[in-house]
């Protein structure tokens, strides 16, 4: 069973006009390939027949596993959201208590992280270590250079 992801409006409609673009534009382009291909001779040595249905067996893997995603998308009222301790959609503001550098990210799903925008997954290892934290906790986070350790300074739904 696939598990439940939570999104912005926008986010899910970014996801619903991807899913579209893959269903309604390149499969249509996938099969014209295929039979593009299939026109021109003996399948059993035809190069392009091969790539063609293997690509089209990569489209239909990806499209299946974004039917999945939107499936099971839920929206979140963000003017709804506990700005107690940091949840997915929070914005969070934190300091690293090494450097004293202040950052401010949003927590969101995976396929919305978009670290230039401030978007950060809440599957990532400082968005798994800031969920549930309040405002003065420390979040001690396991990295891949070893522990980071961020003082959370503020918690808002912006």
């Amino acid at each position: 069973m696939s598990k439940v992801s939570y999104y912005t409006a926008e986010g899910l409609k970014k996801l619903k006009d991807e899913l579209n673009q893959l269903r309604d534009i390149e499969r249509p382009k996938a099969s014209q390939a295929i039979a593009e291909a299939r026109d021109k001779g003996d399948l059993s040595e035809n190069a392009e027949y091969d790539a063609a249905k293997e690509a089209q067996g990569l489209l239909e893997m990806k499209i299946s596993k974004l039917e999945a995603v939107v499936s099971n998308a839920r929206i979140i009222d963000e003017s709804q959201l506990d700005t107690s301790k940091v949840l997915i959609h929070s914005t969070v503001k934190i300091k690293n208590t090494t450097n004293g550098m202040e950052v401010t990210y949003k927590l969101v799903a995976q396929s919305e992280a978009d670290l230039k925008s401030g978007k950060i997954s809440v599957d990532s290892p400082i968005g798994k270590g800031l969920l549930g934290k309040e405002v003065g906790d420390n979040a001690e986070i396991q990295v891949p250079n070893g522990t980071m350790t961020f003082e959370i300074l503020e918690i808002s739904r912006v």
